[in-house]
């Protein structure tokens, strides 16, 4: 088993820290290999010394469901003020970082360029730097591997809360090396220290590491539905279900429309290696299309590290807008706080791709098409690497 960021620095805390008063951002997930909770180690490491919690979207508890679902601010069971990132602000402000000296960091990611905890961290990081306040983040592992990258980069007149960096999206970095490559590019740089695992390396996939999942948002119950999610989570900009309101979010796809045998046979020229497509019909209890029966599939991920979850989608898409004109509608505005731009550019951070996709390019062109983009890429995050 590897050991944490969370665990490092408890193990071994900082002489810098001593006195410090801390604040955490972090929520029911962030808890060490036997599922006690950071703030509570960290209570025990430096007592009297953490003051404030911070929550990034879905809640402390991540127990709010959907996006654009606020949560407010609240306090814990030891009087602590636990300040919602997911509010009436989306940045911690003046008044909430008066009660600290360091903000502590240990959220778990998903690898995906559009999961929202990147957008908080950014946000953090910024104003860490603009108020004179020190950012620790306790570094996690990359749940879907540090290996594999894939995608376009975002581009920027699609940035959003949802894109807030050229990255891929799927970009097979740490949260810590995610950390230290947002703030390289900043204007005003944070103070930032990023405590590094132990024993943890880039080829690892989550359940390589002996820890347990811990779900970070609702619809991310399993590392299954993490794996599948940089490829699935397309379908929010879409009136397909992607599996909310059942039991296997993200893993299931579907709509009343479709029908699988012509999917199957409009995607059989695409590669899709590492995954299996079963065909299956489900009634999602909320969300889209709630209480209506849905066809479509299940994704049964055969090799995880032959998986590619962006391709795989964006094959499915392709065929879906070629096949059901009538039927598929992208979804409108707003869409995390975004009320102009269509929610599928956001997501897929390149308006490019969908009007490729509409024009009938295959996802394989498509691949050509940002080949470049995702080499180069790969050597820009080289320097902020922490692990073989």
């Amino acid at each position: 088993m590897i050991s944490l960021g969370l665990e490092e620095l408890v193990k071994a805390p900082p002489p810098w820290l001593e006195g410090q008063r801390l604040g955490l951002l972090s929520n029911q997930a962030s808890v060490d290999g036997h599922f006690r909770p950071a703030r509570e180690l960290i209570a025990q490491a430096f007592p009297g010394q953490l003051r404030c919690l911070f929550s990034p979207q879905h809640g402390f508890f991540a127990e709010k469901q959907d996006n654009m679902v606020e949560s407010g601010h609240r306090v814990d069971e030891h009087g602590r003020p636990i300040f919602s990132l997911y509010g009436d602000t989306r940045r911690p402000e003046a008044g909430m970082l008066e009660h600290l000296d360091v903000l502590l960091v240990d959220l778990v990611d998903a690898g995906t360029r559009v999961y929202t905890f990147m957008s908080t961290l950014l946000y953090c990081l910024e104003e860490a730097a603009r108020h004179g306040k020190r950012v620790v983040v306790l570094d996690r592992p990359n749940p879907v591997g540090g290996s594999q990258m894939e995608g376009n980069l975002l581009k920027d007149d699609c940035r959003s809360f949802v894109g807030v960096a050229a990255l891929p999206m799927r970009h097979g970095l740490t949260f810590g090396e995610l950390a230290r490559l947002l703030n390289d590019g900043l204007p005003q740089p944070a103070e930032l220290t990023v405590i590094p695992m132990a024993g943890w390396r880039r080829e690892m996939h989550f359940p390589d590491t002996g820890l347990p999942w811990v779900f970070p948002s609702p619809n991310l119950p399993t590392y299954l539905s993490a794996l599948v999610y940089p490829g699935q989570v397309l379908w929010e900009g879409t009136n397909l279900s992607e599996g909310r309101g059942t039991a296997l979010p993200f893993e299931l796809f579907g709509a009343p429309f479709l029908n699988q045998a012509a999917m199957l046979k409009a995607i059989d020229d695409t590669p899709l290696p590492g995954c299996l497509l079963r065909p299956v019909c489900f009634e999602p209890t909320a969300n889209k299309w709630a209480g209506a029966p849905c066809w479509g599939f299940q994704i049964h991920v055969t090799d995880p590290h032959a998986f590619l979850p962006y391709r795989t989608s964006l094959a499915l898409l392709a065929a879906v807008m070629r096949l059901f004109p009538e039927g598929f509608r992208l979804k409108e505005p707003p869409y995390e706080y975004d009320f102009v731009r269509a929610p599928l550019d956001l997501i897929l951070g390149d308006k490019s791709i969908r009007e490729g996709l509409s024009r009938g390019w295959t996802v394989l062109e498509l691949e050509t098409r940002w080949r470049g983009g995702l080499l180069e890429f790969a050597e820009r995050r080289r320097p902020f690497l922490l692990y073989e």
